[in-house]
């Protein structure tokens, strides 16, 4: 009789490579369940707890941290170690008052320490849209999450101002947009994969192919220094207008 499931283990070999775990002094490692993040794209919420952050020393340990409420990924009490943290999720540590934003680096992903009104959003890029019921419009945002657009009159949907790629900033964790930034020339963006991965710069061309997908369009985006970087668009993340809406590791 064959095998039935999904798997539910992950050696740490197979593991993804930017994770901060040893490779040979442990065998497993925390496999994320399937959630608003993909296995490559994500942190376990356990391995931030205890491989990252430093809370705690073993898996029991950082399993107790989260159960007893004390975690909140977007707003909300996560209960599981294996819950998958990915791309802009805002993680608070109630105990010491604590909070993060994942951003991407040349090594992966990282915890950016943030304060202030700035742990009361996140950005989302919209991935996808949908026509539902009555005409209203259905955005699928990169966490997994959708945002409903109510439509007045479906002939003429005026309150559809959104584009795929574009991205929206989004109240935590009432879920409300509070503004929108557009995929287009001028912006500020952040490289989310790709060697580039991390840079941060400004979007100075954006080249169309014809008869290629608008995500694999070549990006040029140069940075204060003037040094300029090149990806698809689908590895790119606007961040903002004239000024970043949100603080990055400095370096960046």
């Amino acid at each position: 009789m064959g095998k039935k499931g999904a798997k539910r283990h992950l050696k740490r070999k197979p593991a993804p490579k930017f994770w901060p775990i040893s490779k040979k002094r442990f065998v497993w490692a925390i496999r994320p369940t399937p959630g608003p993040h993909s296995l490559e794209n994500c942190l376990p919420l356990g391995m931030i707890i205890r491989d990252i952050l430093g809370f705690a020393e073993t898996r029991r340990e950082a399993k107790k941290i989260i159960s007893n409420e004390k975690v909140l990924v977007d707003g909300k009490v996560r209960l599981k170690d294996d819950y998958p943290v990915g791309l802009m999720d805002v993680i608070h540590i109630r105990e010491v008052e604590k909070t993060y934003r994942v951003l991407p680096s040349a090594k992966g992903f990282i915890l950016h320490p943030i304060e202030g009104e700035e742990s009361s959003f996140k950005l989302c890029r919209v991935e996808n849209k949908n026509i539902v019921k009555n005409g209203h419009i259905q955005l699928n945002l990169h966490d997994g999450s959708n945002i409903l657009i109510k439509v007045a009159d479906p002939a003429n949907p005026v309150e559809d101002v959104y584009a795929t790629l574009d991205v929206l900033k989004i109240k935590l964790p009432e879920r409300e947009i509070l503004g929108h930034i557009k995929m287009k020339k001028g912006v500020l963006a952040i490289i989310t994969g790709g060697k580039n991965m991390g840079k941060f710069g400004k979007i100075v061309e954006i080249e169309e192919r014809a008869g290629q997908k608008r995500r694999n369009w070549l990006v040029t985006i140069e940075d204060n220094a003037g040094n300029a970087f090149k990806t698809r668009l689908n590895y790119i993340f606007p961040i903002g207008e004239n000024q970043p809406l949100i603080s990055l590791p400095q370096g960046e």
